[in-house]
C-alpha cells in the first residue's frame, strides 16, 4: 500500500466527532511520523502557523552621571593656626576658655540656640564643635528622632564631647573625625550646620565650604557666628587671631555657593549669620 493511500485511509476513518478525539490525534501523528514527506503535509493541513511574539524594543534608560568636583587647589590661608589645640595639656586649657562665661557665646549659649530655631527630628552637623558647648544642647533641642554629628579635627575635643555626651545620657550624638579640606560627612545628609568661632580656623576655606555645601540638603541652613574683625574697635588679640571681617567671610561663603538670608543682632562681640544652600 503507498504512503498516499495509508494517509488517506487514515482521513476517512477518522471522520466526524472522531476528528476532535485524542486518540484520533495520536495515530493521525504517529502515520504521519512514519511516512516520509507526509509529517510536513499534515502539519501544513492541520496546524496553524504559530504566533511569535516581536518584544519590544526600548531605549536604554542611562543613570545620571555623579557630578565629582575637582579637588580645589587652595593654599592655607592661616598656617598653623590650629596647632596650639594639638599640643600636650591642650584639652585642660582649651576647655577652661572655650567654656568661660566671660566668653560671649558660651554666656549667651541658650539664646543662640534658641535663634537657630530649631526643629525636632532633624540632622545637625555642629562644625567645629570643640568640647561641646553646643553640641549637647542642640541635641536636646532636636528630641532622639533627631542626630547631631560632632564634627571636629582635634580628637582631645572629641574625646571630651564623648565624656559629656555618656554623662548627659544623650544617644543621638555621633562623633567626627574631620579633615582640614573637607566635613568628612556623607554628601546631602544635613538639614542645618552650625558653626560657630570655628570658620576662623578654616585654614582651607574654599575647599571647605564646597565640601559643607555638597554635605547640606538643598534647602538646608547653615548658621555661621563669628568674632567681628573691626579695626579700631576689636581687641589687638583677636585682630591678630582672626583673618578675615565679616564682609570677607560672606563674601567667601557665597562664592562656595550659599545664599545670605538674614543676620540675627544678638551679640556684641560676634556676628550671627544665617545662610540657605539653594
Amino acid at each position: 500500500m503507498s504512503a498516499e493511500v495509508s494517509i488517506e485511509a487514515v482521513r476517512v476513518a477518522y471522520t466526524g466527532s472522531m476528528r476532535s478525539s485524542p486518540a484520533c490525534a495520536l495515530v493521525l501523528g504517529i502515520v504521519a511520523a512514519g511516512t516520509p514527506g507526509c509529517a510536513a503535509r499534515m502539519n501544513e493541513a492541520t496546524v496553524p502557523a504559530p504566533v511569535v511574539a516581536v518584544p519590544e524594543v526600548r531605549e536604554p534608560v542611562l543613570a545620571e552621571p555623579m557630578v565629582v568636583e575637582p579637588p580645589v587647589e587652595e593654599s592655607s590661608v592661616q598656617p598653623g593656626v590650629n596647632e596650639p589645640y594639638f599640643q600636650p595639656g591642650a584639652l585642660v586649657r582649651y576647655t577652661r576658655i572655650l567654656e568661660a562665661e566671660s566668653r560671649e557665646v558660651a554666656l549667651h549659649r541658650d539664646e543662640i540656640v534658641d535663634a537657630i530655631d530649631l526643629r525636632q527630628g532633624i540632622r545637625v552637623a555642629d562644625i567645629g564643635a570643640g568640647t561641646g558647648l553646643f553640641t549637647t544642647e542642640i541635641a536636646k533641642r532636636i528630641g532622639p528622632q533627631g542626630a547631631v554629628f560632632a564634627v571636629d579635627i582635634v580628637p582631645a575635643f572629641l574625646d571630651r564631647i564623648r565624656e559629656r555626651i555618656a554623662e548627659e545620657g544623650l544617644h543621638n550624638v555621633t562623633v567626627v573625625q574631620g579633615k582640614e579640606r573637607e566635613t568628612a560627612l556623607e554628601p546631602a545628609s544635613i538639614d542645618l550646620a552650625f558653626m560657630c568661632n570655628t570658620y576662623h580656623h578654616l585654614e582651607y576655606p574654599h575647599a571647605y565650604m564646597r565640601s559643607l555645601y555638597r554635605t547640606l540638603r538643598p534647602g538646608a541652613t547653615l548658621v555661621l557666628i563669628d568674632y567681628d574683625r573691626i579695626e579700631g574697635e576689636t581687641s589687638p588679640a583677636i585682630l591678630k587671631h582672626v583673618r578675615a571681617d565679616k564682609l570677607t567671610v560672606i563674601d567667601e561663603v557665597q562664592q562656595a555657593g550659599f545664599v545670605l538670608e538674614s543676620e540675627t543682632d544678638l551679640l556684641q562681640q560676634n556676628y550671627y549669620l544665617s545662610f540657605r544652600r539653594p
